[in-house]
This record gives C-alpha cells, structure tokens and sequence, in this order.
C-alpha cells in the first residue's frame, strides 16, 4: 500500500481521488507536470464510486447522434432557466464550450471511455430543456486491470446491487432480472451473470465487471496509476502550508506524516460536506426543523476540503435555496441506507405524508421529491404499492418474485396491511386520508390519468418507468392487497454549497481575492447549478470539465475558447 514520505515535492498536490480531483491530476501529468493525489482513507474513487456514472455534457459527440438539432444557446437558456438568480455567466459559458472537448480528450488520451444515454433532461418542458443527448456515462470497466490496486478501489454502493452485481440504472440487465421467472432468454441471461459473477468473486474476492461510477472511479484510476501519478491512501490532509502569502503545500498525516510541498499549486477535491455534521445543521433546512438526514456518501466526506480552505481565509457561504443534491432514502436494518434512485417511477407506486395525502409528483427527479418532502414540514414520506406491483418491480430495498418478502417484513424495513386501513395503522398515517387518496388516485390511474400532479406527462416521467405498461407507462391503480409501504427520509448524493472561486478554480477570499496557490475542484467549489438539478449528471460533469480546466490552467495552458472557435460551435 503506498503512502506519502516525508519531504516530497510535486508541481500539483491534488487533496482527494473523486472525479474532480483525479480528472485534475491527469490532465495536469498530461501537460507535464509533477503531481501527488492524497486520499485520507484506505480507499479511492470518492463520492464517484457509489454514484451513477452519468455526466451532463450538452453537445458531446455521443449525444449529438441522437439528438442532432440540440444547440449550446438552447443548454444556456436551460441553465439561465434553472438558475435563476444564481445563475454565472462566465462559468456556464466555460463549461458549456469547455464540457464537449473535455470528453473528447479524456476518450482520446485515457482510460475514460463513455457511452451514449437516453436521459431526458429532468425538466425537459423549460426553455432549452431536451428530450435526450445531453448525458453520457462511463463505460461498464473490467476492474481486474488495476492489478493488486484492486483492493484500494471503493466497492460501490452495497445496497443498490444484487449479491455484489452492479447495473446502469437505464440497463436491460434490470429488465432481464425482473423477467427472469417469466423469460426464458431472461432466466438464461440472469443465469450467466450470475455464473460469471460467482467466478470472479472466487478469483478476486469481488464482482470485478462494473459499471455506473464504479467503473468511472476505476477508469481514472487506471489512468492516473498507468501515468505515474502516486495515489497516496490514508494519508489525510491536516494543514495547508503558506509561504508570503501563498499556498506552497500540505502537512499530513496518517501512518507517515509529514509535509508535500506543491510548486504550481494545492487543489482541494475532498467532496463537499454531507457528512460535516455541524455545517449540515446550519444548512439544511430540515434539520434545523428536528427532521433526520441519513447520506448514502461516504462518511469520510466530512467538509475537509472547505475546512481547510477556510483556514487558509477562503469565502464559503451556505447559501444556495437548495444546498444540497437531495436524495430519498430508507434505513435497511443491518445494510445502510438504500437511495430511491428506480422504484418511485414505476406504475402503481405512490409516495404519501402522515397524512395519507400526496404531496408531490413521484416521477420527478430524486431531488425534486427530496425538495417536496422538504418543503412538506416532514422530510418523510412513505412510498405506497399493491401486491401486484410490489411482486413485478420490488419496492425500496425488497426485491421482486422470486425473492421472497419475509425477511424485509420481519425486520420492520417493509410495511403491510391486508387492507389500505391496516397498513396506514402499521405506518401511523391517518386512516381516512390514505383512503381517500388512493380512491381518488384510482379513478384516473385506470385510465392512465394523474389528475393531481400529471405524473407520466414529460420524457423524464415515462424514462424510468415501465414502457410495457399502458396506456401511461408511469401511473397504474393501487387496488390489488396485501398493501405495503417503506419510508423514505431526506439524504443526499453530495453538497452544492463550495468554496467560491475563479472559472479555472481559483479560490477566492472574502474581499473576492485569488489565494495563491489554491484551487478547489468537485464538491468542493461551488456549483454552477445553483441549487438546482437540470439533468442526469450535473455533478459528475462539472466536476470533470473544471477539473480539466483546473488541470490545464495548471500548466499554464489557455482555454481553446476564442472568438472564432466560439462563434463557428454555437452554429454547429
């Protein structure tokens, strides 16, 4: 296990191993430079490694196949729209000319590869919202590549596989897995899978084909360790070091402590603050309301990035109406927290408060429910389905048939009721408000119709849901009993709030002043999305087009963003 000695001096001293950081760090060796990459835990791959893998590229060469006519002016109305009084001109100039050219040259240079996605853009009816075409994501990885580096690469994300086996959210791997007890091609595909599976947990100690941002963490790995670039594991960041002014390098700790010094600069990518306990308390307004909040992130991502930053005098300002990406979740005694990222989308789910009443359009985005739930005074709600629907798409954690249900019902994790009045006493919601709900919901939801909240209306609805079922793909009847239910809470897949910088990531001070010598990338700064969440990957791809901006600003190489250049893209 390699870790960091005492005196080391490098042109980059990159300070985490997500996806700003590590894109930082490559780009930064591509151009020449020395660079260091410290890690205070045992593994890397940050936040990246449990997430999706998607990045939100508007105009990237995958997406311009299906979606030919899309046009940087019309992502810029989107962004303006989504933004609102947060929106930055210059930074959204920036990635919206540097985003395309950044997939192109991590393809072109790296281990990084990426597929097309049929993602809509979450609100794809706003001004210069789209159908498809702006999200891309990684390339499924044979993680076997990186060798006895292997064991150092964050597992994903255990409650979102099955039996240690990734799958895209989009993938027919899923679909397969439903079909495979009515299917024979599907049985005999969940067969293979499982077979190969098996075999590779027998020779490597894990499931070593993955996809989502497993394979993104490992694809930069792969690249940063085939360029020389150090990884440095538990070695955490303790103090930044200051020199007239300038920040010259980093004590840590760890095993080894010690001091690495950075010629060009330190670069702050250590993912925000969802597990910074107190910074989370004075932010989220749930909290500050007595409500829970339980993060699928990693717990090491405790704000160290900004914590430092501040100490070296950066500007940081929870102040986005939305400081973070929210994220339903449930609480799986024994197995963590299980993110609500497919179930709510299927026909005959339906997500209610204490009240038994709706209170949100269960189809929008996970941030977009996690808002509502929010803005409902409870931060929770329970997610509702019938027998049939439970045993054809599973509801949270709880898989569908042939997995049988008793094991979640005996934890207490899974909610039933013979009838909607048993199940609302098992769940504590008012009796006659359930009822009446699910009356209502019914009348319409048979002919496919959501009166109260127009589920199933919009691309984005319908993507996620199931597009065999007719004639609305999103909305079924809940009738059939036994009933169930799960509860979901607030969590998170990451902060927006960051420390303010420059487009190239600069941090800045109070007075709005560079501090020489510090960058911050990822998490870590400030999101150009303004609270908001435009579309599948607007995390992962900023995080990746500014940390190729930092990384390049680094070596002293100017943005390709001239007027000719400029003008001849935004007619393409």
């Amino acid at each position: 296990m390699e870790r960091a000695s005492e005196g080391r001096v490098c042109d980059v001293l990159v300070v985490g191993s997500g996806a700003g950081g590590l894109a930082t760090a490559i780009t930064a060796k591509k151009y020449g430079l020395s660079v260091i990459v410290i890690e205070k835990e045992a593994v890397f791959g940050g936040t990246t490694a449990f997430s999706g893998g998607v990045l939100w590229i508007p105009g990237n060469r995958h997406g311009r196949t299906n979606n030919p006519g899309d046009t940087r002016e019309a992502a810029r109305r989107y962004m303006a729209a989504e933004t609102g009084n947060w929106f930055q001109p210059e930074a959204v100039d920036a990635y919206l000319a540097e985003g395309p050219r950044m997939l192109d040259w991590f393809e072109k240079e790296t281990a990084v590869q990426f597929v097309p996605t049929l993602y809509p853009d979450y609100h794809p009816t706003m001004d210069g919202g789209v159908d498809v075409g702006r999200s891309v994501l990684a390339a499924p990885f044979d993680t076997s590549a990186l060798g006895a580096d292997l064991k150092r690469l964050r597992p994903p994300l255990s409650t979102i596989t099955f039996m240690g086996m990734m799958f895209n959210s989009s993938n027919a791997d899923i679909k397969h897995f439903f079909n495979a007890t009515k299917s024979p091609v599907s049985f005999a595909y969940v067969l293979k899978r499982l077979v190969a599976h098996a075999g590779e947990v027998v020779r490597h100690g894990r499931g070593v084909q993955v996809t989502s941002g497993n394979a993104l963490a490992a694809r930069l790995a792969k690249s940063c360790l085939d360029l020389g670039i150090p990884i440095l594991t538990e070695t955490p960041a303790m103090h930044l070091v200051k020199a007239d002014g300038r920040v010259i390098g980093v004590d840590i700790g760890g095993k080894n402590p010690g001091r690495i010094t950075a010629r060009r600069g330190v670069v702050l990518a250590c993912g925000g603050y969802a597990h910074d306990l107190a910074r989370r308390a004075e932010a989220y307004a749930h909290l500050k309301a007595g409500g829970g909040h339980f993060s699928p992130v990693p717990e090491a991502i405790t704000g160290d990035g900004i914590r430092l930053g501040e100490e070296a005098g950066a500007a940081f300002d929870a102040e986005y109406p939305q400081p973070a990406a929210w994220m339903p979740v449930s609480r799986v005694p024994g197995k963590g927290v299980f993110p609500h990222l497919l179930d709510r989308y299927k026909p005959g789910m339906i997500a209610v408060l204490s009240n038994g009443r709706r209170f949100t359009n269960e189809s929008e985005s996970y941030h977009d429910v996690g808002a509502a739930m929010v803005a409902s005074g409870e931060a929770a709600a329970w997610l509702i389905c019938d027998h049939r629907t439970i045993r054809k798409y599973g509801l949270g954690h709880a898989k569908p048939a042939p997995m049988p249900l008793w094991l979640w019902l005996r934890s207490g994790y899974l909610k039933k009721g013979r009838t909607l009045a048993e199940l609302a006493r098992a769940c504590g919601i008012d009796t006659q408000g359930l009822e009446e709900t699910v009356s209502t919901f019914n009348r319409g939801a048979r002919e496919g119709r959501d009166e109260a909240f127009h589920r199933g209306e919009t691309s984005f609805n319908r993507y996620l849901a199931d597009p065999d079922h007719k004639p609305n793909p999103a909305v079924a009847p809940v009738e059939q009993g036994p009933f169930y239910a799960v509860r979901m809470e607030m969590g998170d897949l990451g902060t927006f709030d960051g420390l303010k910088t420059t487009v190239p990531g600069e941090v800045l001070d109070r007075q709005g002043t560079v501090i020489p010598g510090l960058y911050a990338v990822g998490n870590d700064r400030a999101s150009i999305m303004g609270g908001n969440y435009p579309g599948a990957g607007i995390t992962l791809g900023p995080a990746m087009t500014f940390g190729w901006i930092t990384g390049r600003h680094l070596a002293g190489v100017a943005q390709e963003t001239d007027s000719k250049t400029d003008n001849r893209e935004r007619a393409s």
